[in-house]
């Protein structure tokens, strides 16, 4: 079994890791094995697998990787404070990989890195529920018992309640921010009037304070409470509305922003009963309003930072809301959640409005897929599971040893940045697209790529050039070209290959996903994604979230507009809807 695998991967073929989990488990020579997650909140979910036997000291290595793989997506998928593994207490060989599981995830470190990237996560989920700390432990096969089958409950239609909930913008000034890993997106409405949008780029990776990642969000968010000053009919200043309006130009620098903003403020006042509520999405874990992760590379500026103590600048990130809600009126509402729960909850409202609104019985999940993937779900009882969901940071390759070689820094690696592990950010986003390119045609790269020492790279001084690079690559898919049509649909096989990881850790029971950002404004560039994604996962559909998804009034009003593009915008208007969640 082993050779049939390693000599595929040695030429730089993957191995994908649901096919080896689907492989091992029919194997009737390996090992089986049961994982028992206990939740932070006390629930259980048990995943079987198997572990297959060795001869050489290469296969023992592959072998403990995959076991470490399959623990890795576990916590990174539902994060926990137990796992518990089953297998014979006998097998000397199994309980050796077991022994090394504290070390391997760290858990007795405070700074961690790789595996231990979850472990981190863990803890302050853990904190924020007053729980224990996360633990391994073990358990002979014989005393493993199947769960309880929990009781099936009938929860009211989820189109009803989300239609509900978008009745109640009505009458209300609302603000919704999306915020990505390039570029902050905003909207803001007064009743069913989509009043203005904005969009700012930025580089949060690159900064190395909480307040360099708050103050943007916050000044962009006093931009939005002023422009709402004149759909109020309060009267305006003819000065100071050219001033705003520049403001809202994509290119308006953050001085001229801020010039507009405290000018408005000076005329207008600080008004704070102008704003009724903000809904917000963010690129890392969320829950319960607060920003609970820290893990990703949004914020990587800051742990290389050595002048400040990482956690107590991250808690300044998680405490977001209390800053939002010092912009609104008091006894207004601020929600935050995870960018791809928006995009699933923006989906759900939308279709809900349409005549498809059936399709929403047994919930929705929904992918934002730009810089990085977004992964959400809400379900059919219209709830936003509280867990992790970091599907972009899985580990769905095992193979392409040739490619996973490179440093993480090389955008010809299949590493994650952040984790330095084989992740799925490489395999989906822009940065797969930039891997893929320069793997299948590196002529699609010329003039975007930069080399640091023997790294290659996508420039981003004097000119940052990522977003340029993937409409670039965008445009010549497009256009035709072979290579660059074969990227984007290798990033729908991808996409498959996290669907199938997802049905095995969460059972989500869902046979569509939605997809949302910059991949899907071009209709050619989607049409390759769902061609490879077709091809791994049959029996799910892939759907655009574009002008066809616009069903409510504010949606319908940003596909009216010239300038921007639901699939860019979609999550800033939804998370308009979302404050009132």
């Amino acid at each position: 079994m082993f050779s049939a695998l390693l000599d595929p991967a040695r030429n730089d073929s993957p191995l994908w890791l649901p096919d080896l989990r689907d492989a091992f488990l029919r194997n009737p020579a390996a090992r089986p094995l049961l994982f028992r997650l206990t939740l932070h909140d006390g629930t259980q979910r048990d995943f079987p697998c198997a572990v297959p036997r060795w001869e050489t000291e290469e296969e023992r290595r592959f072998a403990e990787e995959y076991l470490h793989a399959c623990v890795y997506n576990i916590l990174a998928a539902n994060s926990g404070q137990e796992l518990r593994l089953y297998f014979d207490r006998e097998d000397t060989e199994l309980r050796a990989l077991y022994d090394r599981l504290d070390e391997v995830f760290q858990l007795r470190e405070t700074v961690r890195h790789g595996y231990g990237k979850v472990i981190s996560i863990a803890g302050r989920i853990a904190k924020s529920y007053d729980g224990p700390p996360f633990r391994f432990a073990f358990s002979d096969l014989s005393e493993y018992a199947p769960l309880p089958e929990a009781a099936a409950e009938r929860p009211a239609p989820l189109d009803e309640k989300l239609r509900a909930l978008c009745r109640g913008v009505s009458g209300l000034r609302l603000c919704g921010i999306d915020v990505g890993g390039t570029d902050i997106k905003l909207a803001a409405s007064c009743g069913d009037r989509l009043v203005c949008t904005k969009e700012f780029d930025w580089n949060p990776a690159a900064y190395g304070t909480a307040e360099e990642i708050i103050e943007p969000i916050l000044l962009l968010t006093r931009l939005m409470r002023a422009c709402l000053h004149g759909a109020t009919g309060l009267g305006v200043s003819f000065s100071v509305e050219a001033l705003l309006l520049e403001a809202l130009k994509k290119d308006a620098p953050l001085s001229l922003i801020r010039e507009a903003v405290e000018e408005a403020e000076r005329l207008y006042g600080t008004d704070r009963s102008l704003l009724d509520g903000v809904g917000l999405s963010f690129p890392d874990i969320v829950i319960g309003d607060r920003i609970l992760g820290g893990e990703t590379p949004k914020t990587d500026g800051m742990r290389r930072n050595t002048s400040v103590d990482y956690e107590t600048a991250f808690a300044r990130i998680s405490d977001l809301k209390n800053e939002l809600l010092a912009l609104c009126k008091p006894g207004g509402r601020v929600r935050i959640t995870n960018d791809g729960n928006m995009a699933a909850f923006t989906a759900g409202v939308e279709l809900a409005h349409s005549e498809d609104a059936a399709q929403l019985a047994e919930g929705v999940i929904a992918h934002s897929l730009g810089t990085d993937l977004g992964t959400g779900w809400v379900r059919a009882d219209g709830t936003i599971p509280a867990l992790p969901l970091e599907m972009y940071d899985m580990i769905l390759d095992l193979g392409s040893f040739r490619s996973r070689a490179y440093p993480p820094e090389d955008l010809r690696s299949t590493r994650n940045e952040n984790s330095g592990l084989p992740g799925a950010r490489r395999y989906m986003g822009q940065a797969a697209a930039y891997r893929l390119a320069q793997k299948l045609d590196p002529a699609l790269l010329a003039g975007f790529t930069v080399w640091d020492g023997e790294r290659l790279g996508i420039a981003t001084s004097p000119q940052d050039l990522r977003k340029p690079c993937l409409e670039h690559l965008m445009q010549r898919a497009e256009a035709g070209d072979p290579a660059a049509c074969e990227v984007f649909r290798e990033i729908g096989t991808s996409l498959a290959v996290v669907t199938r990881e997802m049905e095995y850790l969460l059972c989500p029971g869902v046979d569509a996903r939605f997809l949302f950002g910059r991949f899907v404004k071009r209709p050619g560039v989607f049409r390759l994604l769902d061609e490879g994604f077709r091809a791994g996962v049959p029996g799910v559909r892939l759907i655009p979230s574009d002008e066809n998804l616009a069903m409510t009034p504010l949606m319908r009003a940003l596909a009216e507009r010239q300038d921007v593009t639901v699939a860019q915008f979609g999550q800033a208007v939804g998370a308009i809807c979302f404050a009132l969640t």
